[in-house]
């Protein structure tokens, strides 16, 4: 495992850290097994968030059962935009991962819009800057899935992370994380496997690692072997080879730009549709020839994407503007329902 200064923070960081969305899909058991196997592969850095359901309480119980709290460099973040909201999210951030401080507190993906409210007097950011002045929170930092998030941040003194989509098909941020680096902020690359998209992830980690601006990359796992793939992608970080560009080239022309990252803030459905799970099938059945299987996992969906009622609530919340009603109509008329 490599280590790289996390920025001007004075800490150090694995540059493979331990995504937490996916804890949502095991149990209490399975999180302690997997940030055990972390630790033990040189992993330092653990990703969570209060609006990933269970993963900061289950991390929280995991990390005392095993006395590894103080091995790992723990960040979360939430969405407040005022200092009392923010005051409150960080006491629920603190009672559940059972810590007395955090080493890194985000404003999660806030819009431009929200990210000025923060700013503000009166604003998140003045509450997180009395945490850092009590050590109840180490640094700070902002997740964000739009560019001028992402460059407002970086002329925040303040602001000493961002997050931001980095990978094979999405390098929309690259002059952005160029300047995070120059500016002497971390940068921490999410969606390294596009949310799941990108097969290949020994590839799509040797392709985010391989940029020297690129700090910390945070893929999600919720298996043993996610971890052991996760590991081995990150052992080399030089450049990328002749064949594996190729490779990447290929990834780019399969996926494009169109799909969908399984980030889930398109839910709830209306109707109940696991809208990601139907782009997943619909990506088996397309992309990789997988028709069998595609259908099979499909049926087992109570709510099939012909179930759609075009009300549009999902596409206001999706990060990445996808228009999910009319891909919804699509993956109907491939599986016929």
């Amino acid at each position: 495992m490599q280590y790289v200064d996390f920025g001007r923070t004075g800490l150090r960081v694995s540059r493979l850290g331990f995504g937490g969305i996916p804890i949502q899909r095991i149990d209490e058991a399975g999180t302690r097994d997997l940030l055990r196997a972390a630790h033990e592969a040189g992993i330092n850095y653990i990703d969570t968030a209060r609006g990933y359901t269970v993963s900061e309480a289950w991390i929280g119980q995991a990390l005392e059962e095993t006395g590894l709290r103080d091995a790992f460099i723990l960040a979360t973040k939430c969405r407040a935009l005022t200092a009392d909201q923010m005051r409150e999210e960080l006491a629920a951030s603190l009672k559940n991962l059972r810590t007395d401080h955090i080493e890194l507190y985000q404003f999660h993906n806030p819009s431009p819009a929200d990210f000025e409210t923060i700013l503000a007097p009166g604003g998140a950011l003045e509450a997180l800057l009395d945490a850092k002045r009590q050590g109840i929170v180490g640094h700070i930092g902002v997740t964000a899935h739009l560019a001028a998030t992402f460059e407002r941040a970086l002329e925040v003194e303040e602001i000493e992370t961002v997050m931001f989509p980095y990978n094979i098909v999405e390098q929309q941020g690259a002059d952005l994380m160029a300047r995070c680096t120059a500016s002497g902020k971390a940068f921490i690359a999410m969606k390294p496997l596009a949310g799941g998209a990108i097969e290949d992830g020994r590839l799509a980690l040797r392709y985010v690692l391989s940029n020297p601006n690129v700090t910390v990359a945070i893929p999600g796992m919720a298996d043993p072997r996610e971890l052991e793939a996760n590991v081995a992608g990150s052992a080399e970080t030089g450049p990328l080879t002749p064949d594996e560009e190729a490779a990447c080239q290929k990834v780019r022309d399969e996926l494009g730009t169109q799909f969908c990252r399984r980030c889930n803030y398109c839910a709830p459905c209306t109707v109940g549709i696991q809208i990601p799970s139907c782009f997943l099938f619909h990506g088996y059945l397309n992309r990789y020839g997988l028709a069998d299987w595609a259908h099979e996992r499909y049926n087992t969906l109570k709510v099939k994407a012909g179930a759609c009622i075009s009300c549009g609530s999902c596409e206001t919340r999706c990060p990445y503007n996808l228009p999910i009603r009319q891909m919804l109509r699509q993956v109907a008329a491939d599986f016929g329902e």
